[in-house]
């Protein structure tokens, strides 16, 4: 867990802050980690959150689809007696890790947290290319895997490109951009982060009270589409409601609008009192799998003074009850997004 989770309203994403916990206070106190107990850290990132519960005597399941976070919880690994349980993997794959590695007490957990987003560790290495400050390639995998940022901006079709920044980017300038893209690639195709912002910036422009980069939106669109974020989340959620034991905790913090309605979605829907109806009586009701907290919390002034990119941070958290998971498979995730199995081999 670090500091770079930034939202599209941080003037700094991509700038220098690192391996700062966000709202590392208030994930412990809803997280509660105790000796004896087995934790989910979903998104290890630098280890702070994994650190902090290891030292309230829990054991961790620590979980990353970066390489090279991987490495690290190794080596953290070696400092806690086995007490730490490295995973190179997703964590919308949680039931099944969790099945694994918690095979002993029956593949469920006392808590699960998760820091969703991209860490700062990302962002501050320009060959990872997540950022539009600093020039490297056009990449933007977590994991390192599957079609790049690159693939996505030369063979998507331009409507589709349309979709992805103006949805999971909330640009509103999405059509001139994704046309600008097009127009571009036919020319020389893109394979540099500060030629595809330079592009952005040209249509977007930046006024002078603007606050961010005007390639910030549609960065955070293509990140999200490479890496299925949302989706991921999406899957994350469906399984904590799974694997977590009675009276388990969900943690989830969150740095923009698009994670956080699906999580808010989630936790109001999974934590409404059940509810049937005289006119539908064959229909079993929606059991109260949750008890969620009232509100999201935010950081205090303080602390994003210390860290700016903890700014746009939000904390929400639910208790699991002792009723069976829902069986129905719900749509957590934006409808109309184009899919990377289906990235065309030219982009037009």
């Amino acid at each position: 867990m670090t500091a770079g989770h930034g939202g599209i309203d941080d003037p700094v994403v991509g700038g220098p802050a690192r391996h700062i916990p966000v709202l590392l206070a208030e994930v412990l106190e809803a997280l509660a980690p105790k000796p004896g107990e087995v934790i989910v850290d979903g998104t290890f990132g630098a280890g702070g959150y994994t650190r902090a519960i290891l030292d309230a005597g829990a054991d961790v399941i620590a979980i990353d689809r970066d390489p090279a976070a991987i490495a690290t919880a190794r080596g953290l690994a070696e400092g806690y007696d086995g007490r730490l349980a490295p995973v190179e993997g997703r964590f919308g794959d949680l039931q099944r890790i969790v099945e694994t590695q918690a095979e002993a007490a029956g593949g469920r957990v006392d808590g699960i947290v998760l820091d969703v987003g991209v860490s700062s560790m990302q962002l501050d290495e320009a060959e990872r290319g997540f950022s539009f400050q600093k020039d490297g390639p056009l990449d933007m995998r977590m994991s390192g895997a599957g079609p790049s940022a690159a693939d996505v901006v030369n063979r998507l079709k331009v409507g589709d490109l349309l979709r992805v920044i103006g949805i999971l980017g909330e640009e509103k300038q999405a059509g001139r951009v994704a046309r600008a893209i097009e127009a571009r690639r036919l020319e020389q195709p893109f394979t540099r982060t500060l030629d595809l912002a330079g592009v952005i910036g040209k249509v977007v422009g930046r006024g002078p009270k603007d606050k961010i980069d005007p390639a910030t939106r549609s960065f955070q669109g293509l990140r999200i589409f490479v890496n299925d974020e949302l989706g991921e989340l999406a899957r994350a959620l469906v399984a904590a409601e799974r694997v977590l034991k009675p009276g388990g905790r969900l943690v989830i913090v969150s740095f923009h609008s698009l994670e956080d309605r699906i999580v808010k979605r989630f936790l109001r829907d999974r934590s409404s009192p059940p509810s049937g109806s005289r006119h539908l009586p064959d229909m079993a009701p929606a059991t109260q799998t949750f008890v969620a907290r009232n509100r999201a919390v935010g950081a205090t002034d303080a602390e994003a003074e210390r860290n700016p990119r903890a700014r746009s941070a939000k904390l929400r958290a639910g208790i699991r009850t002792a009723e069976p998971a829902r069986q129905d498979a719900d749509e957590l995730g934006f409808a109309g997004l184009p899919s990377l199995a289906d990235l065309p081999d030219t982009g037009v």
